[in-house]
């Protein structure tokens, strides 16, 4: 919507306000103070809305400024999917030295990822799956290097894990391998493999300390919960019989750095306003896109201005409220928007405070000393039954001209990272996880069913459980369709074939496990953190490379050997047919 000077107001689905108003403005020739951009509740991003919500916003910024009048921009769903990017297919060469105990004494690799016909994220998408090629395991020497290639398909973007899974899926290829050749359970050379928890051996290859490593911690606690031992047993047992379906079951862990790895990034706003009536507005820098980031930012500020969450309003992100945010990915959304937002909250408060404890002092005719805000009343420390209502004090705030507006600015501490060096601390901290699958296939078809999950997460001192939750259960669905279903083709000529619900399969209600269960773990404070949460956005999708694994271990009950399992990623059900069939000796 064209303004009356030169201004535009730009209405977009967008994970990146921010990016949006610097493209517009290039695009129009104008500074970003004549761009605002409010970026709604969206219906979903997982990372493809961080860069590419530009085209349609270029597209309507460029009408209707020479129109003069509003213009919508809106794809239909087949070009949609033909238009915007995916999650970036990888290549990957990989040679490993290992002993005979299957630890890994060497490993080089070599990522090649397709960016597509322009470079978008790619850069940065092929150096966290760098970051990430290591998992969960300590590797004692390593050398790993990326590359992007130019190819001629729609222009590749961000996805939920950003790389991050592509570079875990080749590690646990590398680990599968190790354990086939020396006739090993995948299981067994996991756990060897781990990263120990102090020393050399709890440092990643790019020479960051781990810190507090809960990896044995949550793989130890998961082996008890799901009594993976004894259904081991029961799987070999069942897979020795002469039968078309073979059972598999496998268990993967997942460590996930937290933070953006370009440092500039970490960063957040944020803009409270207190009303006379006591009703509070925040505005901060993050999106929503189902996620609940709100909900959080909300229970934030409700928490520490001492009210209920129905006193607090949310607003749309607005580039004019909180300038030069970063984009709401990374799993760093409340992490830093929420510290923000508190750091606003808590210098209200100070503002406030002395005007409660001369009042509370004027009722009782002597000195109170400390106030507390809670339950939408400010109380004398020392006299629960001596209080204010929140409103009362914020109006006689107002009466004596003191402002009730805040900012609040947050910048994640220290980390830092050298790209040329390859060295550093890129991450605040790890997100930590494990899950157990257990699938049964059907070598006649290639079908498979997940048959049990069991998930054990680090999601520290949860904010809302809930969330975490919804976030866990539906990211392992979201990393399972990647993983198993959700094949793309193209023809010679880059043209996306699989551009509609018709020919492209998503996970279904039949495709969730029949037996899901999540747990979080207990006691995990993250220190340093806000409230002690720890980010939950991205991990939990890389927890379905169990189901993979599991997928591998029922098609090596096929056959005997140790010959390496092979199986195309996604594993559909026709890659799972082949593999089987060779496997048991057939050509493919």
């Amino acid at each position: 919507m064209p303004g009356e000077d030169g201004s535009m107001f730009v209405e977009s689905s967008t994970q990146h306000p921010s990016e949006i108003q610097h493209i517009v403005a290039h695009l129009l020739g104008v500074p970003s103070n004549r761009i605002v951009v409010e970026a709604p509740r969206m219906g979903g991003g997982f990372g493809g809305k961080e860069t590419q919500g530009v085209i349609n916003a270029g597209l309507a910024a460029l009408a209707a400024f020479h129109t003069g009048q509003p213009v919508r921009v809106r794809w239909n769903r087949d070009q949609d999917m033909m238009i915007t990017g995916k999650r970036h297919p990888f290549l990957a060469d990989f040679a490993v030295g290992f002993n005979q105990r299957g630890e890994i004494l060497g490993i080089r690799v070599k990522m090649i990822s397709d960016g597509g016909w322009s470079l978008d994220l790619s850069t940065a998408v092929t150096d966290r799956s760098l970051f990430h090629l290591d998992n969960g395991y300590y590797l004692p020497n390593a050398e790993f290097s990326g590359q992007v290639a130019k190819t001629n398909v729609a222009s590749n973007t961000a996805f939920r894990g950003f790389g991050g899974p592509q570079g875990m899926l080749v590690i646990e290829e590398v680990i599968d391998r190790i354990a086939r050749r020396l006739e090993l359970r995948p299981e067994v050379v996991r756990e060897r493999n781990l990263y120990r928890g102090s020393g050399e051996t709890n440092t990643t290859p790019y020479g960051q300390e781990i810190g507090d490593n809960r990896i044995q911690r949550v793989w130890q606690e998961l082996l008890a919960s799901s009594d993976f031992i004894s259904r081991r047993r029961a799987v070999d047992a069942g897979n020795r019989q002469p039968t078309s379906h073979k059972r598999g079951l496998a268990i993967t862990p997942v460590k996930f750095g937290i933070s953006f790895t370009a440092t500039q990034f970490n960063q957040a706003g944020a803009l409270v306003l207190i009303y006379q009536d006591g009703s509070v507005q925040v505005n901060h820098g993050g999106t929503e896109m189902g996620q609940g980031i709100h909900t959080n930012i909300q229970a934030i500020a409700a928490r520490e201005l001492g009210l209920t969450v129905d006193r607090v309003r949310v607003m749309s992100t607005r580039t004019d409220k909180v300038p030069n945010t970063s984009a709401t990915a990374a799993s760093s959304g409340t992490d830093l928007n929420g510290a923000a937002v508190r750091n606003a909250c808590r210098e209200l408060v100070e503002r406030l405070r002395p005007i409660a404890m001369r009042l509370l002092s004027e009722k009782i005719g002597r000195p109170v000393g400390e106030v507390t805000f809670r339950e939408n009343k400010v109380f004398a420390a020392s006299d629960k039954n001596l209080f204010l209502e929140f409103d009362q004090l914020t109006a006689k705030a107002y009466f004596e001209r003191v402002s009730l507006a805040a900012t609040g600015y947050y910048r994640t501490p220290g980390i830092s990272w050298d790209r040329a060096l390859g060295k550093g601390r890129p991450f605040h901290y790890y997100a930590i996880g494990a899950a157990v699958s257990e699938v049964e296939v059907d070598a006649r078809t290639g079908a498979f069913q997940l048959l049990r999950t069991d998930i054990l997460h680090d999601v520290g001192t949860s904010i809302n459980l809930g969330i975490n939750r919804g976030q866990i259960e539906g990211g392992f669905i979201q990393g399972l369709g990647w993983l198993t279903v959700e094949e793309l083709v193209w023809d010679k000529q880059g043209r996306l074939l699989t551009h509609s619900p018709d020919t492209y399969k998503i996970p279904a209600i039949g495709d969730i496990p029949k037996d899901f269960r999540v747990a979080f773990l207990s006691e995990a404070e993250q220190p340093g953190n806000i409230y002690g949460s720890k980010a939950v956005g991205e991990p939990p999708l890389m927890l379905a490379i169990s189901v993979r694994e599991a997928i591998r271990d029922a098609i090596a009950a096929f056959g005997s050997g140790n010959e390496p399992v092979l199986l195309a990623s996604p594993a559909t059900g026709e890659a799972i047919f082949w593999a089987i069939r060779k496997r048991r000796g057939g050509s493919q």
